[in-house]
């Protein structure tokens, strides 16, 4: 931020905090210029002691702060993905909070538990050891840092695409109370408080609470209903133990249950009903019309407990960090899979899971070199049932069962040296060895081996796999001076391989999947211009991605959907991605990004069309989760009244559309994402009336795109869980200076 001095030290320095990620209140209060100017943005994504610089890490990484979540008024992660260039932070629909996250290119198309991600989740330190229960409520979070690109060298497997971590708020040294309440349009209310303060001179404690009431924004044309309730809430606990200046403890806590409806989804086949189970027309793709006669449900409950402990030495001048984690989740879900109003396929389904991680590492330098290495541990125990009621095989209910369970061990080694051949020039070295084992029992569907929802205890399939790789990394930094970064590297990621909980092809042998490998090249540039009024990040990149893991999703009469799980291709993935902020004048702030991935299919070992063959028609389809082009902007103007503050906020983005199944028939649509905000600053910035607008446009968009055996060939059904459109709101917040 240098050259911030020439601005107006009443306005744009608290609009350059909020745009750049500095850490100030909702209400952008007033502040000494100085304090803005000394303050940094800080990755802890690197895992170094103290974290890094934004502009100094090697990495294409956005980072937001809790003043911008609260302007965006962020109530999940999928609310991020537009505005970050090349990022989906999707839900998948099927059941809420069930991620299907993408970036660059490399996402996933799977609401099965034993499917691993591309893009990694943590929040303080701990890994999400599946991807449902992680597009839930967030709060009292002090960053979300987004990093694009494979991050297998510090965060192991299954980062392919990228990471996202999530840093929830410390204790602080004096009182602070930060509470808020709003109501949208969709009878959505949610409240929301945060205490934290000192028990003692060298004892914090938080503690923070969640509710949120949602009527449910859609409408179902079956009854006329009000559809889409969810009822959220969560309980969040610190504390931090600071035993002499060099040794500290901290231990978080947290409690949460989320239930309410199914889905919102929608068949592209069907429209009204003349007779029970025939179907006439076709819902307009754009539009937000669906008729089910299940309502469905999820009902979801988690506790998380982490401890972290830091300790400084003099060692390198470094410090040991161990993170000790406990996950614990499970969930119940019925959806209206058909998505008609007649009864022609519904599924319950059951998740339980739980986890345990350990991380220690060492973080320190010396005058040429700094050093990260640590040893990692998780565990995880995951067990699956589902039930499929499809006529006449599973009418009367309880219909078909299957499932799964597994066992996951997982060990890596890892470190990073940092080498310092001059003041400008970096060496990045680094590895990291993985070993990972997982046993599995899966029991196929349609031989109806389970009850639900009692389980199961007869299983079709057994087996047990073992993989172990290194991934290195190299790269370079170039530091000319205070205001320019030049970085590239070459690096390799692993996602797992494993099993099919939801195998439903009789004919087709059950079987593990194999790993997933990447092969990365990236060149990044950061810099400052206008004596740091202008802020620049781009970074261009080329993914080589070998035995690429899919999940095929292919309509059956009988079972409804069946679900493979392949290594089908090899691909080759390339783009850029940029982001700009600008201070423009004294009072106007201006961000912009652009993000574009192109790729192909190198070689293909499955039919994925499913005409028969394996020719060069597979190879000319579109990968699945890629959006070419993603696009937009945002301003934010700010100004002191004779009353208080005024801020102005409003945004645009753009994502294309992008194939959603392997076949390329199921779609997601593109949008245009567009965002207003009026924020008043009463009672020296204590208190925060908001007033906002989410997707003015009214974009519908969807979670999935599945194919179904129904009303084909005349009209292909489809299931298509809906979003929310168009939203209005109003906000107060209060907080203590």
């Amino acid at each position: 931020l240098q050259g911030v001095q020439m601005l107006n030290p009443t306005t744009t320095h608290r609009l350059i905090a909020l745009a750049t990620g500095l850490t100030v209140s909702a209400a952008i209060a007033a502040q000494d210029l100085s304090d803005i100017v000394l303050e940094e943005i800080i990755v802890t994504a690197t895992k170094r002691a103290g974290g890094v610089d934004v502009q100094q890490a090697p990495v294409a990484v956005t980072v937001l702060n809790a003043s911008q979540l609260d302007a965006m008024h962020i109530r999940d992660l999928k609310a991020i993905g537009f505005s970050v260039p090349s990022v989906q932070l999707e839900d998948v629909g099927t059941q809420r909070g069930y991620a299907n996250f993408s970036i660059r290119g490399l996402g996933i198309n799977s609401s099965i538990p034993s499917i691993d991600p591309t893009v990694g989740v943590f929040i303080d330190g701990m890994y999400y050891g599946i991807n449902s229960g992680v597009v839930l409520d967030v709060f009292d979070l002090e960053s979300v840092e987004i990093l694009r690109g494979p991050q297998g060298l510090l965060f192991g497997r299954n980062v392919t695409g990228g990471a996202v971590v999530m840093n929830t708020t410390r204790p602080t040294e004096q009182f602070e109370l930060n509470a808020r309440a709003a109501y949208e349009t969709g009878d959505n209310m949610y409240l929301s408080a945060v205490a934290t303060g000192p028990l003692t001179d060298s004892i914090g404690w938080k503690l923070a609470g969640y509710y949120n009431d949602d009527g449910g924004w859609h409408t179902n044309l079956a009854n006329g209903e009000d559809f889409g309730r969810a009822e959220t809430t969560m309980v969040r606990g610190a504390l931090e133990f600071e035993f002499t200046e060099d040794f500290e403890v901290l231990l978080r806590a947290e409690h949460g249950q989320s239930e309410g409806d199914g889905p919102a989804a929608h068949n592209g086949g069907c429209v009204e009903v003349a007779v029970p189970g025939l179907c006439v027309g076709q819902y307009d793709a754009d539009g937000f019309d669906f008729a089910v006669d299940e309502r469905g449900y999820y009902d979801t409950e988690w506790t998380n407990l982490i401890g972290e402990v830091n300790w400084d030495i003099d060692f390198g001048d470094g410090r040991i960090t161990n993170i000790l984690a406990y996950r614990e989740y499970d969930s119940a879900s019925l959806s209206d899979i058909d998505s008609t109003p007649a009864f022609l396929f519904h599924a319950p389904s059951i998740i339980e899971q739980d986890q345990i991680s350990n991380e220690l590492r060492y973080s320190g330098g010396w005058d040429n070199f700094d050093l990260t290495a640590g040893i990692y541990y998780f565990t995880q125990d995951i067990s699956y049932v589902e039930n499929r009621q499809i006529p006449p095989v599973g009418f009367p209910p309880p219909g078909i069962t299957g499932g799964g369970d597994q066992d996951q061990t997982t060990w890596g080694y890892f470190a990073q040296l940092d080498w310092h051949l001059s003041d400008n020039f970096t060496i990045n070295l680094g590895g990291r060895y993985t070993e990972e084992e997982k046993t599995a029992q899966v029991a196929t569907v349609p031989l109806n081996l389970c009850s639900f929802p009692e389980g199961c205890t007869n299983f079709d399939f057994e087996d047990s796999r073992s993989w172990s790789n290194f991934t290195p990394k190299v790269g370079v930094q170039y530091i000319p001076n205070d205001d320019t970064q030049l970085y590239a590297f070459v690096t390799r990621g692993f996602r797992s391989g494993g099993y099919n909980f939801r195998h439903t092809a009789v004919a087709i042998p059950n079987e593990a999947f194999d790993e997933e490998e990447q092969t990365s090249f990236e060149v990044g540039l950061k810099k400052d211009f206008a004596d740091g009024r202008i802020r620049t990040n781009l970074a261009v990149y080329w993914n080589e991605i070998d035995d690429m893991q899919r999940e095929l999703n292919l309509s059956d009469p009988v079972v409804g959907v069946v679900q493979l799980i392949r290594n089908t291709a090899d691909a080759e993935i390339r783009g850029f991605d940029a982001e700009i902020t600008a201070a423009a004048t004294d009072n106007l702030i201006f961000k912009a990004s652009v993000g574009y991935v192109d790729g192909e299919y190198k070689t293909v070992r499955f039919d994925l069309n499913g005409d028969g063959v394996i020719d060069d028609l597979d190879k000319a389809l579109d990968i699945p989760r890629l959006a070419p082009w993603s696009y937009g902007a945002e301003v934010i103007y700010s100004t002191d009244l004779s009353w208080g503050s005024l801020t102005a906020q409003a945004s645009g983005y753009h994502r294309d559309d992008q194939a959603y199944t392997d076949n390329n028939l199921g779609q997601l649509p593109g949008a245009d994402m567009v965002d207003a905000r009026l924020a008043f600053g009463l009672m020296e910035e204590q208190l925060t009336i908001s007033v906002f607008g989410r997707n003015l446009l009214d974009e519908v968009t969807y979670g999935g795109d599945t194919q179904l055996p129904f009303f084909a060939p005349a009209a292909q059904a489809t299931f298509t869980p809906l979003n929310k459109g168009r939203i209005y709101g109003l906000e107060i917040q209060f907080l203590t200076n």
